[in-house]
């Protein structure tokens, strides 16, 4: 009765919840039952054909996939290193001004380019990164430095992702800590400013430690994204003269499976990304619960 009572009280946020559990439901949950042609034979005409994991051993034996596999790793891991620290800093940053109407603009500013599209934003960079008229060179020049081709140079193109990730995200990425720096009690600071302790010190000893456990959520959650590098972003930047230190398995998956047709092969990739995933979800969060107590439940 109690589910009742209060399913009828609260309908409005369930009738909510139905469009984002449908899509779930039918772009991650249904196409699960899919997986099983990753260990088979895709037949257009009869029956899939059982092959066990054949197409993972081809997978595993092959030197693309392999390449694959390493720069999806490295670019994660460079977002991971670089990236995951800029919202926090980004949020506490925020917090301390305290003119409104300027915190209000700054505000405005970083969280824009999350609502353009990667097209758009891909655009942007390679304007931006022009050898002939982009800002950035132009900019070089004048200090008496040469032109680079940042996106044709194996040299920078991880690091344009990166960068371009960090201009992207970090605004957005900075709500959520925002929202966990509001919660803190003020009589936390109140006490520590009657104490003598300055804004930094406050900063260091009250609001980065009560944002602990919002920081491993959200660290568990993006490694459960590890393997996911970037399609949209990567498939946008990306060119043939960077593709050897660029491509990742998502964009790899793409083209073997609807360029090329090889959906079985394709399948199996993806779902070596997907258990990928899981470990690292499961062994972060025992591992966090062992070392701090807090994880994703």
């Amino acid at each position: 009765m109690n589910v009742l009572k209060k399913l009828r009280h609260d309908w409005i946020l369930y009738v909510m919840l139905v469009p984002p559990l449908a899509y779930f439901v039918i772009f991650h949950v249904i196409p699960i039952l899919g997986m099983r042609l990753a260990f088979q034979d895709y037949r257009i005409i009869g029956d899939n054909v059982w092959v066990g994991f054949k197409h993972f051993e081809v997978l595993f034996s092959s030197p693309a996939f392999m390449n694959v596999i390493r720069n999806t790793l490295i670019i994660s891991a460079m977002k991971m290193i670089f990236g995951f620290p800029v919202p926090i800093l980004l949020a506490i940053l925020i917090n301390e001004v305290t003119q409104r109407h300027f915190r209000k603009y700054v505000q405005s500013v970083v969280y824009l380019p999350h609502f353009l599209s990667w097209v758009v934003i891909a655009g942007i960079w390679i304007k931006l990164l022009s050898p002939s008229e982009g800002a950035v060179n132009l900019i070089a020049n004048f200090f008496g430095e040469p032109s680079i081709d940042y996106m044709t140079s194996k040299a920078h193109i991880r690091w344009v992702f990166v960068a371009s990730e960090i201009w992207r995200s970090a605004g957005w990425d900075s709500i959520i800590y925002l929202a966990a720096i509001m919660s803190i009690s003020p009589a936390l600071y109140e006490a520590a400013k009657i104490d003598g302790a300055s804004r930094l010190q406050s900063m260091f000893h009250i609001t980065l430690p009560q944002l602990t456990g919002t920081i491993v959520t959200v660290f568990i959650l993006n490694l459960g994204f590890f393997m996911s590098a970037g399609f949209d972003q990567v498939f946008n930047m990306m060119n043939d003269s960077v593709i050897s230190v660029a491509d990742i398995l998502d964009t790899y998956v793409y083209r073997i499976g609807i360029v090329n047709g090889q959906f079985a092969y394709s399948t199996a990739a993806s779902l070596f990304k997907g258990v990928i995933g899981i470990v690292l979800i499961l062994g972060t969060h025992f591992t966090s619960r062992r070392l701090t107590g807090r994880g994703l439940w």
